[in-house]
């Protein structure tokens, strides 16, 4: 268990700070990029946890992933990486799209690295916040994740299953107000958008099981999984975040998420302020991600 009150003042603040106090983080705004970066680098530093910049240019700037890392108290028996895009569309502040989950990422290696937790923990954990993966970055080669998977790929490093947190703030409970890609809208999932979502391929899928089994011992976080065949290119929507780099270099990988436009009305608009997000959903996300990192490995 998590002191949910603790991790809902976290959230809080870390959401104040993207959404508040430095607001858009597009490539428009390449000074607002590095305060984000200078942020999530001191937030890792103060939990503490050791962390990094690993710089790369896009059309002549330059930007930073963020990595932290955490190692367990025993030798580890597996390398995730927990992973989330901090830039947002331009002329917005992004709350949901992407500070959301960026504010769960941190938050949840608070968690981790608490000494309690540390000696339970079988896995290494690599957090990395990515630069870019808003237009005009999304779907090239200078997309965060796709340049860190890459290099992952070329220096051989083994990864056992990446989640990405794509959008995971927003909660509607109006009957009807949750949508679906086709044809899911058929299939009878739930109308009502109170769920959080673990999106993978084929080649995630153990790895996926293993992270909704444990997901739906939280009673008070409600869980629904999708394996896509082909990658997700019959159903492109679910392509749209940072797991797809990971697909692409042959990671298994999951997106957790609230579903996004299929769910959330401010999707890439200015109304998509932190005012608008459920804070107790994204605590209650937490504590689904830690009863996952400490359960035991197969």
């Amino acid at each position: 268990m998590i002191d949910l009150r603790k991790t809902r003042a976290g959230l809080q603040r870390h959401l104040a700070a993207l959404t508040l106090a430095i607001g858009e983080r597009s490539v428009r705004r390449p000074e607002k990029l590095r305060e984000t970066a200078e942020y999530l680098r001191s937030a890792y530093g103060g939990i503490p946890l050791n962390a990094w910049w690993e710089p790369y240019d896009f059309q002549g700037m330059t930007v930073h992933n963020v990595v932290a890392s955490l190692a367990p108290a025993s030798p580890p028996r597996a390398h995730y990486v927990v992973g989330s895009h901090y830039d947002s569309v331009a002329g917005t502040v992004g709350a949901d799209d992407n500070a959301s989950a960026v504010a769960v990422q941190l938050e949840l290696a608070r968690e981790l690295a608490a000494p309690s937790n540390r000696k339970r923990l079988a896995a290494a954990v690599t957090f990395v916040s990515f630069a870019l993966e808003e237009p005009p970055a999304y779907g090239t080669r200078y997309m965060g994740s796709r340049v860190y998977a890459s290099r992952a790929r070329k220096a051989g490093t083994p990864i056992d299953g990446m989640i990405c947190l794509e959008m995971v703030g927003y909660t509607c409970r109006t009957p009807g107000c949750q949508g679906y890609p086709f044809p899911l809208m058929f299939l009878g999932y739930p109308e009502a958008g109170d769920f959080i979502g673990i999106v993978g391929n084929f080649r995630s899928r153990p790895f996926a099981g293993r992270l909704l089994d444990s997901f739906r011992k939280n009673r008070r976080l409600p869980s629904i999984g999708l394996t896509v065949p082909f990658d997700g290119w019959l159903m492109p929507t679910v392509r749209l975040s940072d797991h797809a780099s990971f697909w692409r270099e042959g990671y298994p990988a999951v997106m957790v998420t609230d579903t996004a436009f299929y769910r959330n009305p401010h999707y890439h608009l200015p109304s998509d302020t932190m005012e608008t997000l459920d804070v107790d959903f994204m605590a209650r996300l937490v504590e689904s991600l830690v009863g996952f990192f400490l359960s035991p490995i197969p």
